[in-house]
């Protein structure tokens, strides 16, 4: 019969290293010994006890690679896995990869475990130094200080991608937690709250088409660019004041949405705009398609109607047939 065990682990010295060593038995029993890479005595006893606690779950073997594992590796395999359709939309997956070059520069050779709350204040300090640089055909052009808004969404996604990894037992807790951001952010996450005499002014200054569009997001709060714009004819119930959203940024916005007095005139309106039947409710060209600049400006376009940039879609208005 084995011998009892009196503890699950311990610390000892070695004559040769001023790092104190952990010694343990993983699941299999077998003897483990580590460095800590620390010369502190708590901070030994931490990484001991998340040995053990890896060891517990059946985790051990992940914490381990996450040890061996840099900031940019865990960025392309988040950027990979996590972060492209379907998982996330199109614009999502883009946005974060603007993001990570960012932060690969700053936190890409740095090991995943030996990220702290201090290693990443003193990257959001330096990112908040530094100045937008626009990369041109011909030259690069310095303009001012980046935003602190900017800055605090590159540490959104950080915190996101070092949840994921507490997620997969690469990390035991998150740093960002204890992260205080350097500055304060004015008007973040504070919407504004648009009054009637606001919209009032925006619809005088639109087209009809852009009337329409602008009183149903206001009214029944649709996006523009996932539920709004590709809704089709038949989804548009006026006599019960009623429409269907098939598909949705989430789960629950795939429902019947109810429509007040005011949507209901302006679903009327634009179905009665285009003098031939068509099945989308906001058609877009099938010919070709509106550029980048142009899509920004109301105006001719190539397509022959109207187009309009609102929240990163865009919306044509089909051309008036002559007579």
């Amino acid at each position: 019969m084995a011998r009892p065990r009196k503890n699950d682990g311990r610390l000892f010295r070695k004559e040769e290293s001023k790092f104190w060593w952990m010694d343990y038995r993983d699941r299999e029993g077998k003897r483990q010994r580590e460095s800590t890479n620390t010369d502190d005595w708590d901070e030994a006893q931490r990484r001991l006890r998340e040995r053990l606690q890896a060891r517990d779950s059946n985790t051990l073997p992940l914490l381990r690679k996450g040890e061996q594992l840099k900031f940019a590796q865990w960025s392309e395999y988040f950027l990979e896995a996590f972060a492209k359709p379907p998982i996330r939309a199109a614009k999502t997956h883009l946005s974060y990869s603007r993001v990570a070059k960012h932060l690969d520069a700053g936190l890409g050779e740095c090991l995943l475990v030996n990220l702290t709350a201090e290693t990443i204040e003193t990257f959001l300090r330096r990112r908040l130094e530094q100045r937008v640089v626009i990369v041109r055909s011909t030259e690069k052009v310095v303009k001012g200080l980046i935003k602190p808004s900017t800055v605090h969404q590159e540490f959104r996604v950080l915190r996101r991608m070092l949840n994921v990894a507490v997620h997969k037992r690469m990390l035991m807790a998150n740093p960002c937690s204890g992260v205080e951001f350097p500055v304060r952010v004015k008007g973040l996450f504070r919407p504004h709250y648009m009054k009637w005499p606001e919209q009032e002014t925006i619809e005088r200054a639109a087209p009809q088409y852009l009337r329409n569009v602008i009183r149903i997001v206001v009214e029944t709060g649709l996006r523009v660019y996932k539920e709004l714009a590709p809704m089709k004819k038949q989804a548009v119930d006026l006599d019960n004041a009623m429409i269907w959203i098939p598909d949705s940024k989430t789960e629950s916005g795939v429902a019947e949405v109810p429509l007040t007095e005011i949507a209901v005139e302006a679903f009327r309106n634009q179905r009665s705009r285009p003098p031939v039947p068509l099945r989308s409710c906001f058609p877009t060209p099938t010919t070709q398609p509106a550029t980048r600049p142009a899509s920004r400006r109301s105006g001719p376009q190539p397509c022959g109607g109207l187009a309009c940039r609102i929240s990163g879609s865009t919306i044509f208005d089909p051309p008036m047939q002559p007579g």
